[in-house]
């Protein structure tokens, strides 16, 4: 497959497309990264350098593809955290283009706004563009149990809250939703919980909780189970491959001691994922 993946870029460490282009060409698909920053560090360190790229070069740049007469080629546009209004705009240009050139690509979201423990973290008039502009256009989307709360006005606790919330979401326009770090009150606390939902029912897998947060994970989720969903067709493996692959990759970085997403020493991981984690129906 194809992607053409507009997300940010950093030097240092793994978020955004550094995140998601070698773990997607590792599987054996092709990716044209498309940066909308390109930062020194993600802004988590609190301090960075480089530039957030104009929606004007961003545009350039698809355009720029555009012009090579290769849109029809792209099965997936995939996009993440978008630093302001303008860049959604780019990007949904972007997403009317390549499906007029092939009605059979989808557009894959992960809708970043924030999380339950700090809140949203992205520019204020982010969340109601990516709810009210940019979600009902996806074909797939990634939040977290916070982020799927605010897009659909919900506050999902349970499972059955979580299905209700997701089902509202679905009802907006994607047909898909993977809701990330699903956390239930009656969960054991060392574990955290994954959800998919299609038009063929939802399935849950459930992992360890590693000590480690790791900016990025989030990234890397969305790129591999939206390409394991398109290679297989069966949402309750890619689930499974996905959530083992995570895994795989976060107990690497914490074995390697560093303090960023080692990606590259979790390849194997990601190529080959365990077949310890095995999602459920739960509907």
């Amino acid at each position: 497959m194809k992607f053409l993946s507009i997300q940010s870029s950093v030097a240092y460490g793994h978020v955004g497309n550094s995140a998601a282009v070698f773990p997607l060409q590792r599987l054996g698909h092709e990716v044209w990264p498309v940066f909308t920053v390109h930062f020194s560090n993600h802004t988590g360190y609190g301090a960075w350098r480089g530039p957030l790229l104009a929606a004007s070069d961003v545009r350039d740049v698809i355009t720029g593809i555009a012009e090579r007469g290769v849109l029809d080629q792209v099965d997936v546009v995939l996009s993440g955290y978008q630093g302001g209004d303008e860049i959604g705009d780019v990007i949904l240009d972007a997403v009317a283009k390549v499906k007029a050139a092939n009605p059979n690509a989808i557009y894959a979201c992960d809708p970043v706004m924030g999380n339950a423990k700090s809140g949203c973290f992205v520019h204020p008039a982010i969340p109601d563009l990516l709810r009210d502009r940019v979600v009902p256009k996806a074909d797939l989307i990634t939040p977290n149990q916070f982020e799927l709360g605010f897009l659909t006005g919900t506050e999902p606790r349970t499972l059955d809250e979580t299905l209700a919330s997701a089902d509202l979401a679905r009802a907006m326009g994607p047909r898909t939703i993977l809701v990330t770090s699903v956390e239930q009150p009656d969960a054991p606390a060392d574990t955290i919980e994954m959800l998919a939902v299609t038009d063929d029912g939802a399935w849950l897998v459930q992992t360890p909780r590693l000590p480690l947060k790791a900016n990025g994970s989030g990234d890397l989720t969305a790129a591999l189970f939206t390409a394991r969903l398109l290679s297989s067709g069966d949402p309750a493996q890619a689930l499974s491959e996905t959530a083992a692959s995570v895994l795989g990759v976060l107990q690497r970085t914490i074995d390697s001691g560093e303090r960023e997403l080692q990606i590259v020493l979790g390849q194997d991981a990601i190529a080959h994922p365990s077949a310890e984690f095995v999602a459920r129906k739960v509907r």
